[in-house]
C-alpha cells in the first residue's frame, strides 16, 4: 500500500485490511510535503508488516520486484496516475502482475472529473457509496473511458458502537470536527471557534471539544494557513473551561460524542454511521467550496443558533443509504463486491497491461508534467537516478535526515502560515 498523507494512510491501510482480512501488509509512504509523522501513523492504529518511505519511482521499482497480490494506491490523483504509468512500464514483460486498487479518502465534492480520470487505469476504483459509484461511472462513460473498474463499497473506517443516548456518567459532549482547509479564511475559522466557545458558555454543563487533525508542526492532506491552535488567542475572553482542543483517533472521540458538528468533514459520515446526532453547519452558507452542499437532502444542515437553542438534526435514511452509511448493520457486507472482483481478477492466468485513460496521445499537454513531477519520463520510465533504492541508514544518518526534513517542513509551514498572508496583504495595498 502506497500513501502520501495521514488521511490517505488511514484509508489505504484500512481498505487493504477490508479487502484481505488477516493478510500481510507492506506500507510505503510517498516522500513529499504531507508525509505523515510517526505520531500520525500511530493514531490510525493500523500495523503494517513493513514500512518504508520512498519516491514514486522507488515504489515502482520495488513493486516490480516484489510478489504482491494486490497493490493499493492511496494517493492524490496525480501521484496515482504517475505510478500507474510507471507500473505499466515496469510490468511490461512480467508474466503476471498484481491487482491495482485505488479510490478516495472521503466525500468527493470537488474536481470530480479531474481526480477520477487521474485514477483511471487501476483495475479497481473503489466508490465509497452508491451515489459515488453512479457519478464515477457517468464521468468515465462521458469521457469514453471503460467504467467496469468502478466498484461500490464504503469508507473503511465506519465502525464503532451505535450511539445509545446521553450517558449519566459523563457530561453531554459536543464535538466540533475541524478541517485544515475548510473554511480557509482566518475570519471564518475564528468565527467557528468563537461559536463553539459561545455554545460552551451557553451550556456550562456541556463539554465542547474542538477536534483537530494535527498538532503544530505536522502536515496533513491540505495546507492549514490558520491553525485553530493559534486562533484560540484571538477568542474574546479565551476558551471557557468546558471548551478545549483535542487530538487523537476520531473513533475514540466519537465514543463519547452526543452531538457532532462540522462544516463538511468526513467525520460526519462516521458519526451518522453510529447514529450520533450530526449537524452540518450552514453559518457560512451552503457553498461548493465548503463542501457542505454534499449534505443537501441529508436532514443534517443546521446553524450554530439552532444548535444553541437545542435543535438535534435528524438524518434522512434514504440519503444516508445512498452515501454508504449503514447504521442498520448492513455495513458488514459493504466490501463483499470489491473482494469478489479482486478475487476474480487475481484468478486469471494473466491480467492485461494497465491502461490509463491519459496517454501521450490523449493528453500530450497535461500528462508529461505529471509524470515528470514524480520521476518518470513520458513513457513511464523512471528518470535517471530516480529509481535508485534508498540506502540503508545508520541511526545517526537517519536521525540527521529526520531532523533536516522536520526543519524544512517547519520552514514551509511558517512560509504558508506567516509569510504568505503578509505578502497577500501587501499586494492588496
Amino acid at each position: 500500500m502506497l500513501a502520501d498523507s495521514d488521511t490517505r494512510w488511514k484509508w489505504g491501510a484500512l481498505t487493504a485490511h477490508r479487502l484481505a482480512p488477516g493478510g500481510p501488509l507492506d506500507g510505503y509512504l510517498l516522500r513529499g510535503r504531507a508525509t505523515p509523522t510517526v505520531r500520525q501513523l500511530a493514531e490510525v492504529g493500523v500495523r503494517t508488516d513493513a514500512l518504508r518511505e520512498v519516491t514514486g519511482a522507488q515504489f515502482v521499482a520495488t513493486a516490480g520486484r516484489e510478489r504482491y497480490d494486490v497493490v493499493v494506491l492511496a494517493c492524490v490523483g496525480g501521484a496515482v496516475q504517475a505510478v500507474l504509468h510507471g507500473l505499466r512500464h515496469a510490468w511490461a514483460t512480467a508474466p503476471a502482475r498484481p491487482v491495482v486498487v485505488t479510490g478516495y479518502v472521503g466525500v468527493v465534492y470537488e474536481k470530480l472529473a479531474d481526480g477520477l480520470l487521474l485514477r483511471h487505469g487501476a483495475d479497481v476504483v473503489l466508490a465509497n457509496s452508491r451515489d459515488d459509484a453512479e457519478r464515477f461511472r457517468a464521468v468515465y462513460a462521458g469521457a469514453g473511458a471503460p467504467d467496469d473498474g468502478v466498484t461500490e463499497c464504503a469508507l473503511p473506517f465506519l465502525d464503532g458502537e451505535r450511539y445509545a443516548g446521553p450517558s449519566p456518567e459523563r457530561p453531554y459532549t459536543v464535538v466540533f470536527a475541524a478541517q485544515p482547509s475548510v473554511p480557509d479564511g482566518r475570519a471564518d475559522r475564528l468565527y467557528l471557534l468563537e461559536r463553539a466557545a459561545r455554545h460552551a458558555r451557553l451550556h456550562p454543563r456541556r463539554e465542547v471539544l474542538v477536534k483537530l487533525r494535527s498538532r503544530p508542526g505536522e502536515h496533513t492532506t491540505h495546507i492549514e494557513e490558520h491553525p485553530y491552535q493559534k486562533l484560540t488567542a484571538r477568542v474574546p475572553g479565551g476558551l471557557p473551561p468546558n471548551c478545549r482542543l483535542v487530538y487523537g483517533h476520531m473513533g475514540e472521540v466519537l465514543d463519547r460524542t452526543d452531538l457532532l458538528v462540522t462544516v463538511s468533514s468526513t467525520a460526519a459520515l462516521e458519526s451518522l454511521h453510529r447514529a450520533v446526532p450530526t449537524a452540518v453547519l450552514t453559518d457560512l452558507g451552503i457553498r461548493e467550496p465548503l463542501g457542505n452542499h454534499h449534505f443537501l437532502g441529508s436532514g443534517c444542515l443546521a446553524s450554530w443558533d439552532e444548535l444553541d437553542a437545542g435543535r438535534l438534526p435528524e438524518p434522512d435514511p434514504r440519503w444516508t443509504a445512498r452515501q454508504g452509511v449503514a447504521p442498520d448493520g448492513s455495513y458488514a457486507h459493504a466490501f463483499d463486491a470489491a473482494r469478489e472482483r479482486i478475487a476474480a481478477l487475481a484468478a486469471r492466468p494473466a491480467l492485461p497491461p494497465l491502461a490509463p485513460y491519459y496517454t501521450a496521445r490523449t493528453a500530450p499537454g497535461y500528462l508529461p508534467a505529471i509524470l515528470a513531477r514524480h520521476g518518470f519520463d513520458p513513457e513511464g520510465r523512471p528518470l535517471p537516478g530516480r529509481a535508485t533504492p534508498a540506502r540503508e541508514e545508520n541511526a545517526l544518518r537517519r536521525a540527521t535526515r529526520t531532523a533536516l526534513r522536520d526543519a524544512a517542513r517547519g520552514a514551509y509551514r511558517h512560509g504558508v502560515q506567516r509569510v504568505a498572508p503578509v505578502i497577500r496583504r501587501l499586494g492588496e495595498l
